[in-house]
């Protein structure tokens, strides 16, 4: 089912964990690039005061007018392009210094407002090229920790989590009290399976803020995915504590204790979220099963049908109420949410295992054989690569409906 991010669907400067004040350290308005010391024309510098009085309009014009002066102005195209950043036209700013860049690559401040313009404007590749040059041809710049951040980010927008982390390790090395910068790696640390990395930057976290929920929570993360599912609950148990209202903090715990089939415990917790975020689909769906699964028939079904509503994509939601509906007798409903749910996860032995048994029951021996056959195949894929994986010291129970140590994905 794949795991669960938290708290990061989102680009890198607008997450919940107000990675905000990572970039603002590194994203502040650039300033004017330095120009030539002899102003091409006085309109130049009128073209100054006006940018310098926030008249972007009547400044734009007034660069303009130097442009037909003079064409190879690096100076104008550079303040043009200064211009539209600073009205959030990053797209429109990058040509503008691209053009200026050609015409004096020596520009001071010329080259890190170009990437500043591509990494607001998206072209988060384009952004690292220009960061990554400005490295190598100063390393000893003042900017350095800037660029780490700035490369370290972008990498992270770009869902490159194992190339983030070195740049984020190196500053926040060097800025040893912003916590926001080490979330961020520890998020790239937890995504690229770097575990340790997340549990080593977890107690670096914990130095500076011994409270946070969401600190606990990585950790969680990193100790399920390890195998660890006592320290993982534990984890998810101090969020809680820490911070009962931080979004998903209820459903991680409720997770593990899910696939420890601990499910009346399980259930409180789902139900918990549920009063946080009425609307949290998995945590509807998880309820449902746990219900479903203490054999509360009566209470799965609307809890179930209200995770589909929130969220049609959800493959167990569609395949427990399938389930419901057989065996309550309902064979033609609970074929069309089977098939729903094959559609959804066609590569799920257990869809495929309960249609063949629904399909035995009405009757149809030949898709009934189909569907066998094919639960029987990914059996035999599932198990030969777990036990490619596995060394006897990390072999476990099966886990019901879903792998142990991955927490499903939003």
């Amino acid at each position: 089912m794949g795991k669960l991010r938290f708290v990061s669907r989102r680009g890198p400067a607008s997450g919940r964990w107000a990675l905000a004040g990572v970039l603002a350290l590194a994203t502040v308005m650039p300033a004017a690039p330095a120009g030539n010391a002899q102003s091409p024309s006085s309109s130049a510098g009128e073209a100054a005061v006006l940018e310098q009085q926030g008249k972007y309009p009547e400044a734009e014009a007034a660069w303009r007018a130097v442009l037909k002066l003079h064409p190879s102005s690096a100076e104008a195209y550079a303040h043009l392009g200064l211009l539209e950043a600073r009205q959030e036209h990053y797209k429109e700013a990058a040509p503008l210094y691209r053009e200026a860049l050609a015409l004096n690559a020596a520009m001071p401040g010329l080259r890190l407002n170009l990437g500043l313009a591509l990494f607001k404007g998206g072209d988060l590749k384009g952004a690292i090229l220009e960061f990554t040059l400005l490295k190598a041809r100063a390393p000893d710049s003042p900017d350095v920790q800037r660029l780490n951040i700035l490369i370290g980010m972008a990498h992270y927008g770009l869902g490159e989590y194992a190339q983030a982390v070195p740049f984020l390790k190196t500053a926040a090395a060097v800025d040893t009290q912003n916590l926001q910068l080490r979330l961020a790696l520890a998020h790239s640390c937890l995504w690229s399976k770097q575990y340790q990395c997340v549990l080593d930057t977890y107690h670096e976290i914990l130095m500076l803020n011994a409270e946070s929920a969401e600190a606990d929570m990585l950790a969680g993360e990193a100790e399920d995915e390890m195998k660890d599912y006592d320290g993982a609950i534990k984890q998810f148990r101090a969020a809680v504590k820490a911070d009962p209202k931080e979004p998903d903090v209820h459903f991680g715990l409720g997770y593990i204790l899910w696939t420890q089939r601990q499910y009346p415990e399980a259930a409180s917790e789902f139900q918990a979220e549920l009063d946080n975020n009425p609307s949290h689909a998995q945590s509807l769906l998880y309820l449902g099963d746990c219900e479903m699964q203490l054999n509360h028939s009566e209470l799965a079904p609307p809890l179930l049908k209200r995770a589909i509503e929130v969220d049609p994509g959800l493959e167990l939601a569609h395949l427990d109420l399938g389930i419901l509906y057989a065996d309550a007798g309902h064979n033609d409903e609970a074929l069309d949410e089977m098939k729903v749910a094959a559609g959804l996860a066609p590569d799920d032995a257990n869809v495929h295992w309960h249609l063949g048994r629904l399909y035995r029951a009405m009757g149809k021996k030949d898709e009934a054989k189909a569907e066998f056959d094919k639960a029987s195949s990914l059996h035999r894929i599932t198990n030969k690569a777990l036990l490619d994986r596995m060394s006897g010291n990390h072999a476990q129970p099966a886990q019901n409906q879903a792998p142990a140590g991955t927490l499903p994905k939003q």
